[in-house]
């Protein structure tokens, strides 16, 4: 996608996308979870729920001040149902290069292709961290140290719960069911957009 023109338009649409293809993409199903008590944690708030079909996400390169890992967490999902999930909190988490995001519902299926570089959530304006949180699973994941580590389970093993991520990262594959990316430091008047994702979107039906 060239031009500025274009680069805003992709940008406004994948910042929004983001948020709206985690949500249901059958709506009008009947809850499977009546009378079913709560999940100990709904991603993104109350009205927000994710969509039981979950975004397939890979990133070629990418680089972040920090990873951190939180195992077990209940997410609820759209269709009433919960998923337990593991919680990845990311700050400064920035595109090096070609992030593909892909969501598959009843034939339907949602692409968001980055090629070169973006942002899901680096910098404010003002120079502040930004916050990127996944709730999912991440299957794959390398840095490099000494040697290259991969998977999380390996970064775990070698780093603990807090990883960094500062000299890069790359090959993530993850299935992800919600993400999330705020400024944690923005003033109430702030138009800061902390998702930048120049590239395009392909949607395809049957």
């Amino acid at each position: 996608m060239s031009g500025v023109r274009g680069r805003r338009k992709a940008v406004a649409v994948v910042a929004a996308l983001l948020l709206a293809v985690a949500t249901a993409l059958v709506s009008g199903q009947p809850s499977s979870a009546a009378g079913r008590p709560p999940a100990a944690v709904t991603p993104l708030g109350v009205p927000f729920l994710p969509s039981p079909y979950p975004l397939e996400v890979s990133i070629d390169s990418l680089v972040a001040v920090s990873l951190t890992v939180e195992k077990g967490v209940t997410i609820r999902l759209s269709d009433g149902t919960s998923k337990d999930v593991t919680k990845y909190t990311f700050t400064k988490l920035k595109i090096r290069s070609h992030m593909n995001v892909t969501q598959r519902a009843d034939g339907h299926a949602v692409v968001i292709d980055v090629p070169e570089e973006g942002s899901l959530g680096g910098y404010d304006s003002a120079g502040k961290p930004e916050t990127t949180v996944m709730w999912g699973n991440i299957s794959n994941v390398c840095v490099r140290v000494v040697f290259q580590i991969c998977q999380v389970q390996g970064l775990l093993e070698f780093f603990g719960s807090f990883i960094p991520l500062t000299a890069g990262a790359e090959d993530f594959r993850g299935t992800i069911y919600a993400i999330r990316t705020t400024d944690d430091h923005a003033a109430l008047n702030s138009t800061d957009n902390p998702v930048h994702l120049p590239g395009t979107i392909t949607v395809t039906t049957p």
